[in-house]
């Protein structure tokens, strides 16, 4: 009896052991595909990306991004923002209709190529009296394609 039960012990420590393995083996044989994140200063993207051609109507917002770099740029994050000034800043009224969001562009940029855009905001601004929308638009992210070296 105590015989069988050592046995059993032995064989249930062996199978943990042998899992154990199995998924350091496993773990380890996954490639690693990707590259860490980094962040970058604001004048280096602009050695990357450039926003140009910056046209505004009615809220809709148009123009063109320029790929710098010698590598493909893709899931490129325009940031928009829709600044309410006041007429009289020294006496705002109550309600700042300002805005802003993040519009991503659908394509890849090639290296030294360009990728024209429209993003046209649902609802628009509202037409109010009192002051005016000063629109920008920003590269907020993007992800730099560097093709693999061996």
């Amino acid at each position: 009896m105590i015989n069988s039960a050592l046995s059993n012990l032995f064989r249930a420590h062996r199978l943990i052991g042998l899992s154990a393995l199995l998924s350091g083996v496993i773990f380890l044989g996954i490639p690693h595909t990707g590259l860490p994140q980094s962040v970058r200063a604001r004048e280096d993207i602009a050695r990357i990306l450039a926003v140009e051609k910056i046209n505004v109507a009615d809220g809709m917002v148009s123009g063109e991004v320029y790929n710098r770099s010698a590598n493909t740029v893709r899931d490129v994050q325009l940031f928009v923002r829709y600044t309410w000034l006041w007429d009289n800043e020294t006496k705002p009224g109550k309600d700042d209709p300002g805005t802003s969001t993040y519009y991503t562009l659908p394509k890849e940029i090639p290296p030294g190529g360009s990728l024209p855009f429209t993003y046209k905001p649902s609802p628009p601004p509202p037409k109010m009296a009192g002051g005016h929308f000063e629109t920008t638009v920003s590269v907020a992210g993007f992800t730099e394609v560097i093709p693999q070296t061996r």
